[in-house]
């Protein structure tokens, strides 16, 4: 089941807030980690924690990202059939391939909203998008100044485009682009 631009779109981040680094986005993935092990864990190698909410003292929009990453990426067809059993959406690769995202309009529901909001994303493990996740994730955990320094440009992003998410990652790019290549990706 794949979801309509009408769907995305309702769904989508609709203002660009970064806020203090928060202890409990650690819990947070851990409750949304063990929700998609309980789906799908038997096709699973591991559930990573990306993005910004997964480095300690950075900022973020307060979202939780996840990479899980298949044990065989031919059995994406099943995950796919499985998660829809629990509710996820599937919707497409979005444009980079080896990376699929899933939705669960149900996790968003106002009155009922069980976890965080999070992006989900099954992978294979050697598909580019996760090995950028991982190297990313992986060179602002050891790297003090180069976290300071995405911190600073999220948030004169953030002002700058607060209602203009696509503007805003559009321009984050170049700096990730410069530490992906200081991780030889």
């Amino acid at each position: 089941m794949s979801m309509n631009k009408e769907n995305e779109q309702q769904f989508s981040t609709k203002e660009v807030r970064v806020v203090p680094y928060d202890p409990q986005w650690k819990a947070e993935f851990e409750k949304i980690r063990a929700m998609i092990q309980s789906c799908i864990g038997d096709y699973l190698e591991t559930i990573e924690h990306v993005g910004s909410t997964s480095v300690e003292g950075l900022g973020a929009k307060p979202v939780i990202d996840l990479d899980a990453v298949l044990k065989h990426k031919e059995d994406l067809p099943k995950v796919i059939e499985q998660l829809g059993k629990y509710g996820y959406v599937h919707q497409g690769d979005l444009g980079l391939p080896g990376r699929e995202a899933f939705f669960r309009p149900r996790d968003y529901d106002e009155q009922e909203k069980s976890v965080i909001k999070y992006h989900f994303y099954v992978c294979h493990k050697e598909a580019k998008p996760y090995l950028e996740h991982i190297a990313f994730r992986d060179y602002l955990r050891t790297h003090p100044q180069a976290r300071d320094e995405y911190q600073r440009i999220k948030q004169e992003l953030a002002q700058q485009y607060r209602y203009d998410v696509d503007t805003y990652c559009e321009h984050k790019t170049a700096f990730v682009r410069s530490i992906l290549q200081k991780c030889g990706l």
